[in-house]
């Protein structure tokens, strides 16, 4: 498993949500382009940046700035936040970013989503599936900044992706991100069993290097942690750990 630190870009600060409420906001006094760097020197391979101006109003506010880290070529970017259309795809790949995440889009234009994938490549796309589970723990997804529910199981969702050749899939616990309560780690024993040919990435809810430890354990593929870096609840070695050529 690797650990992917994550950055959420607002208004060209970096900060975290609490379940994605923009009124509960946490900023933190640190230059996107400084902590990239604090990550590459712990090891980090990737970044997951999120432009969450561009996930709640589809506007790319921060392409400037995200073309300005990918030119520096110290990480590789995976990169989303209102990507709803292949013109955005393109702008994403055009700055230099590796992975362009895509998420409400995959609910909305699977069909276009199915293209991108043919067009692009699996490896140059991310399907950012963020769910709520309902009392009987199925996962539904939401959209749109999570402002949005579907009626789109998660598993459903990633099964109208495989003969396109679905390869990585962010799966966040809506409920869990930001609040360190843990995990869903039954979340994701369930989508490693039902589709193990998948690289999924574990979001929402992680805390420590214990954490770490069990999604490992799960069978993920990645693990994203913004708030625990940031804090210090997980230690920048870990990022080495639990990187490629450890």
């Amino acid at each position: 498993m690797r650990l992917i630190p994550a950055i959420d870009l607002r208004g060209g600060r970096c900060v975290r949500l609490l379940r994605g409420d923009f009124a509960a906001e946490t900023a933190y006094d640190v230059e996107p382009a400084a902590l990239l760097q604090r990550y590459r020197a712990a090891g980090a391979e990737w970044l997951h940046l999120v432009d969450l101006d561009g996930a709640r109003d589809g506007a790319r506010a921060h392409r400037e700035l995200i073309a300005q880290l990918a030119a520096e070529r110290a990480l590789r970017l995976q990169v989303g936040g209102g990507i709803r259309d292949r013109a955005a795809v393109v702008a994403m790949r055009e700055c230099g970013v590796d992975r362009v995440v895509v998420g409400s889009a995959a609910i909305a234009d699977p069909d276009a989503v199915r293209g991108w994938l043919g067009e692009f490549g699996s490896a140059s796309l991310v399907l950012a599936l963020d769910v709520r589970l309902d009392e009987h723990a199925t996962p539904w997804v939401a959209t749109h900044g999570w402002r949005r529910q579907s009626n789109s199981s998660l598993w459903d969702a990633v099964a109208g992706f495989e003969a396109a050749g679905l390869r990585h899939v962010l799966c966040t616990d809506v409920q869990r991100d930001g609040a360190r309560s843990g995990p869903n780690l039954a979340l994701y024993r369930e989508a490693v069993a039902r589709f193990p040919r998948i690289e999924w990435q574990a979001s929402g809810g992680v805390r420590d290097a214990r954490d770490l430890d069990a999604l490992a354990a799960s069978g993920v593929a990645a693990a994203i942690s913004g708030r625990a870096l940031l804090e210090g609840t997980i230690d920048d070695g870990e990022i080495r750990r639990f990187s490629q050529n450890a």
